[in-house]
């Protein structure tokens, strides 16, 4: 039976209680935080690496992956020079109030990086979107507020935050899908918003955002005739039926990619699935 809540012993970076000058912790070590592990150690083969849990479901996954887990509440005895935090709104009620924990747990002398979503980009109408477009104001939606909130956080502490949006394939299970087939989406793989990620935890860098996707935005309709041309998958998708459901955005991380000098793996979704 998993643990959950805020358990009473003190979790110590190391046998010795020292923390080395790249070790980092990962809040929240799902598919996108143990991508970045690998990616660490590779960078830093001597790092400590800790992942920090809501339970200890995953814990055995994560030692044999040689992350140190922890859980969420655990009384932290040392400061990490790097910190990134991954973990989804939907686990907690507090979220700002999760991620200004994490940021209490960084040392302030490497990076503080939060993984966020476009969500909070004011743009509805499949229009473009980059990282300077204005944001929608609070109180307008509560699903952008806790968003935002937890932003202002990480941006208040000296941290950065990349928002970025997994390619996912929900719909071919279903077969059709009440939503609207035009809506844009913005796509990156795990291993593209993993290596962005860990770019910029060795930036340094302070108070910053980017934006992680592939510049190769698509509609709902185009992924969907992309999964059927690869012939990768066995199910048929019979179609989207939504008509009044929101339009997404075109979002454009040049910006991003000409400071960082970081380019995708995959430059598209096309490419990610072999079809020219």
């Amino acid at each position: 039976m998993a643990s959950i809540g805020a358990p009473t012993e003190t979790f110590e970076a190391s046998s010795s209680g020292v923390v080395g000058a790249n070790d980092l912790m990962i809040v929240g070590p799902g598919v996108l935080g143990r991508i970045v592990a690998e990616k660490w150690r590779e960078e830093h083969p001597e790092c400590q690496i800790f992942g920090q849990t809501v339970t200890s479901d995953h814990h055995d996954e994560l030692i044999e992956m040689g992350i140190k887990p922890s859980l969420k509440g655990t009384q932290v005895t040392h400061k990490f020079p790097y910190v990134i935090f991954c973990a989804p709104p939907y686990q907690t009620s507090d979220y700002a109030g999760d991620v200004r924990e994490a940021a209490s747990n960084w040392s302030g002398e490497g990076s503080f990086l939060f993984t966020s979503s476009s969500a909070p980009y004011d743009c509805n109408d499949n229009g473009s979107c980059d990282e300077d477009s204005p944001v929608v104001p609070i109180g307008r939606s509560p699903r952008t507020d806790v968003l935002l909130k937890a932003e202002k956080v990480v941006l208040e502490a000296g941290g950065c935050y990349k928002a970025d949006r997994g390619a996912h394939v929900y719909w071919l299970s279903k077969g059709t899908s009440d939503i609207r087939p035009d809506h844009i989406l913005n796509l990156i793989h795990h291993e593209d918003a993993a290596s962005l990620s860990v770019v910029i935890l060795k930036k340094k860098l302070r108070g910053r955002i980017f934006l992680g996707c592939d510049n190769h935005p698509l509609s709902r309709q185009e992924v969907m005739e992309l999964v059927e041309r690869s012939g990768k998958f066995s199910q048929k998708f019979q179609g989207f039926t939504g008509t009044s459901d929101p339009l997404g955005k075109k979002l454009n991380n040049s910006k991003t990619r000409a400071e960082l000098g970081w380019e995708p793996k995959f430059p598209s979704f096309a490419q990610f699935l072999g079809v020219s």
